[in-house]
């Protein structure tokens, strides 16, 4: 029989969150119950300072793993939960504590219920007394092999030995949506994960140009957005027709231009369809000096064709820390396999780094894609990935 009846759900930076708080964790606690709804006999309660999930004999392992991916979770703990009285806190102190590997421990108290008689030192005293009579265990403040935190609170007292950390952030929904540029590099999977850490919904654009591009590119897009369902359970992916937009560029624009000029227009086309589609803004996987069009003059160039706010989540990351996040969340394995993108495949050998505006205007005014980029919105292919 499980000696823990109890999940503490803490919330971490909602925590800050003043006025807005409650939605937040009104938000979070829908969030949670929705991610959990295949475990049926769970049961909720939602405080001002934590949720707690009722295990009711469930799975553990499994709803701890559900609950570390979900975003505004900041940490969890396996509680035990008793009225607070200093005898039945002593006995559950105990009871539980015997069951842990070790030969020292350390105990806290936390009394966030003032009108408790016993005061924190004097809580502590009293449950390492009973230990070190009961058990053969040692008292190491310093670095214990345990510890045994109580938490004295309205409702009750709540003893528990580990913090599980999770995934932070804010819940999913409470920042609205993002369109995301999505190429099946390492860089954007990576960029989403943070976006909707921070509770923004994404909806995903990609720009094919076959037959230059294969269908495995798509096929990369769809395996990591799987691997990004376990935070964001349904995803929408726009795949754009982009060959004509992309051989016309290459066909009357110099080469050091072209890269500018794709960009460019997947601007303008991400502009429309995240207007269509009621997005806050455009993100993409981004980071400043990384590739010729990510230079700061070059970003300043390219940004020009859209008043659509811009977010960047990588802009100032190195590879090394993005390649470690890619790994984290199960995507780098995904993004190395060897299908290119259409940036990839076209990028010229020699690109400008810092292409001036005005240049690139005088070339625009030779190319006359209106049509073929209406045409592309018209043959969107939309997939919801979940």
């Amino acid at each position: 029989m499980n000696k823990y009846d109890l999940i503490m759900i803490r919330f971490g930076e909602l925590s800050t969150k003043g006025k807005n708080k409650k939605e937040f964790i009104s938000l979070l606690f829908d969030n949670v119950r929705n991610a959990l709804k295949e475990f049926s006999s769970l049961t909720y309660e939602r405080r001002y300072d934590h949720i707690y999930i009722h295990l009711e004999g469930e799975d553990i392992d499994r709803v701890v793993d559900t609950l570390k991916e979900i975003p505004g979770i900041h940490s969890i703990s396996l509680v035990k939960r008793v009225d607070s009285d200093i005898e039945l806190i002593k006995k559950a102190a105990l009871d539980l504590i015997k069951d842990e590997e070790g030969y020292t421990f350390k105990v806290t108290c936390k009394r966030a219920n003032k009108e408790f008689p016993i005061h924190s030192d004097e809580v502590i005293r009293s449950v390492a007394t009973v230990i070190l009579k009961n058990t053969n265990l040692k008292v190491d403040v310093h670095n214990p092999d345990i510890l045994l935190s109580i938490e004295i609170r309205d409702e009750g007292t709540y003893l528990f030995f580990k913090t599980i950390p999770c995934m932070g952030g804010y819940p999913l929904g409470v920042g609205g949506k993002a369109l995301l540029m999505l190429s099946g590099g390492i860089d954007s999977p990576v960029a989403a994960y943070l976006l909707i850490r921070k509770g923004v919904r994404i909806e995903c654009v990609h720009f094919a140009s076959p037959p230059y591009t294969s269908e495995g590119v798509i096929i990369k897009l769809v395996d990591i957005l799987t691997k990004l369902n376990k935070y964001q359970s349904e995803i929408r992916l726009h795949i754009v027709p982009f060959t004509a937009i992309q051989e016309c560029i290459y066909k009357n624009i110099p080469e050091p231009y072209c890269i500018t000029e794709m960009r460019r227009y997947m601007y303008k086309i991400a502009d429309k369809l995240a207007r269509k589609r009621k997005c806050l803004v455009i993100a993409n996987g981004e980071s400043i000096g990384q590739v010729a069009s990510q230079t700061l003059a070059s970003l300043k160039t390219i940004n020009e064709v859209t008043s659509f706010p811009i977010i960047r989540p990588l802009a100032v990351l190195d590879k090394e820390e993005i390649i470690r996040l890619a790994g984290k969340i199960g995507t780098y394995e995904i993004s190395i396999r060897p299908f290119e993108d259409c940036c990839t495949i076209f990028a010229p050998k020699n690109p400008k780094t810092a292409p001036k505006l005005d240049e690139i205007k005088k070339f625009e005014e030779k190319l006359e894609l209106d049509e073929l980029i209406e045409e592309a919105l018209k043959n969107i292919d939309t997939r919801v990935i979940k």
